[in-house]
């Protein structure tokens, strides 16, 4: 099973931080290369245990749709998004925060298999693994950079 771990500090508190990572609104922003939207479930604003949200996007040329419910959530320290329908055949997404002397350290944790049996393990190999981290990235990134700014009121409210 391929495991994603991604480490970013940022320089605000986890609440912020907790809150952007949740945000509706701020993942459709992270993903515009692949005009990811939230089609089903929650489609806007902060997720909530128990909740669930359907995102449609386009990767590798193909329209796709993924549903996600959040199964653990305990503010502002970790939440656990798991697929319920998708390409995968199954995958977790571990998010935690942790205060230190910066601000926040926000660790993603990204556990998948992913479909078609040898060829998944191969296209693992090849390039998915690559092309989850790169998107978990920019979606860090943009965490980082809406925190800091101080623009995070904006994006929450």
């Amino acid at each position: 099973m391929p495991i994603i771990e991604l480490k970013t500090d940022i320089e605000a508190d986890p609440e912020i931080v907790f809150d952007l990572a949740r945000s509706i609104d701020l993942h459709i922003k992270s993903t515009a290369q692949t005009n990811e939207r939230a089609v089903a479930g929650r489609t806007s604003g902060l997720i909530e245990l128990g909740e669930e949200v359907t995102w449609e996007a386009t990767h590798f040329g193909v329209r796709q749709q993924l549903t996600v419910k959040i199964t653990e959530f305990d503010r502002p320290h970790h939440f656990r998004d798991t697929m319920l329908r998708g390409a995968f055949r199954s995958f977790n997404h571990v998010h935690s925060f942790q205060a230190d002397e910066s601000g926040t350290l926000m660790i993603d944790r990204f556990e998948y298999i992913s479909p078609l049996g040898p060829l998944g393990r191969l296209a693992d190999i090849l390039f998915l693994k690559r092309y989850m981290t790169r998107m978990l990235s920019i979606r860090n990134e943009l965490i980082k950079s809406v925190a800091e700014s101080g623009k995070a009121k904006e994006i929450l409210d």
